[in-house]
């Protein structure tokens, strides 16, 4: 079964992010400034890469969209950070509609005549290196109601909050249901639409969704340019520092190492 990953690397798109801009031109100058670029590229080398290039599970896309205007140099420093990563895929686009533009990306990757599971990623996030086996697994033990119904969500709800820093990782395990990240679809052969047709916490109203609290399989990422964040009255996050055996679990289970995250956040 065909297994697609997507994620949006500073993509302009028109909607799509919680805090809005008057024109694409606007929202190009906030996604390239340069302090927020060089905090998503650490993010994305430290958080984000590690755990998907060591999947158990190889067999998958990786699908990276950027906007056609995304400036040289960045451009060659995702290519770079991308290079011993065989799954993924750069896929550049002009500005255009949010769920569209990324619909079409995922649909012009898929086999439309097979079924496919399809999971969502933000560049400051991380999987379990887990996860596709584990998504893979769960939607063959899920045939018979993937069977009945177009599109199915799937969901793994525990995990950690994190924010790395020049010390290594502050962390704190929890459960949140449907927060966008470690979190998949599954898509029945010749359906159109993607999971980024949904809004990630409002998945469950519009088909049957299962989810999954045995393990933690997620990092959420915690930094000052989540979009998330940008709004007023958002408070901060107090996070425990890892401890040895803290940094240990985030190894093994994220493939994330701390002194590599001590070393880029320097």
């Amino acid at each position: 079964m065909q297994v697609i990953g997507f994620c949006r690397f500073s993509y302009p798109a028109t909607g799509g992010f919680q805090v809005e801009h008057d024109d694409t031109a606007t929202r190009e100058s906030y996604l390239y400034a340069s302090a927020r670029m060089d905090e998503r590229f650490r993010h994305f080398e430290a958080i984000c890469l590690p755990g998907l290039k060591a999947q158990t599970d190889p067999d998958f896309t990786f699908l990276v969209l950027v906007g056609t205007s995304l400036p040289a140099p960045y451009l060659g420093r995702l290519e770079a950070l991308l290079a011993d990563f065989p799954q993924a895929r750069i896929v550049a686009r002009d500005a255009g509609p949010h769920r569209a533009t990324c619909q079409n990306v995922i649909n012009e990757a898929r086999n439309m005549a097979q079924p496919c599971l399809q999971f969502r990623h933000d560049d400051d996030d991380a999987i379990a290196v887990d996860f596709v086996e584990t998504l893979r697994e769960a939607a063959l033990d899920l045939s018979a109601l993937r069977a009945k119904h177009r599109l199915m969500g799937l969901d793994w709800n525990r995990g950690y909050v994190a924010r790395p820093d020049a010390q290594g990782i502050c962390a704190e395990e929890g459960v949140t249901p449907f927060w966008g990240v470690a979190q998949a679809m599954a898509v029945k052969p010749g359906v159109k639409h993607s999971i980024m047709n949904f809004g990630h916490n409002k998945i469950l109203n519009f088909m049957p969704t299962v989810s999954f609290t045995d393990r933690a399989m997620y990092v959420r990422g915690h930094n000052d340019h989540n979009d998330s964040r940008q709004k007023k009255h958002v408070k901060p996050v107090a996070l425990p520092r890892l401890d040895a055996a803290g940094e240990a679990l985030f190894r093994e289970r994220f493939a994330i190492d701390c002194d590599q995250v001590r070393g880029i956040f320097a």
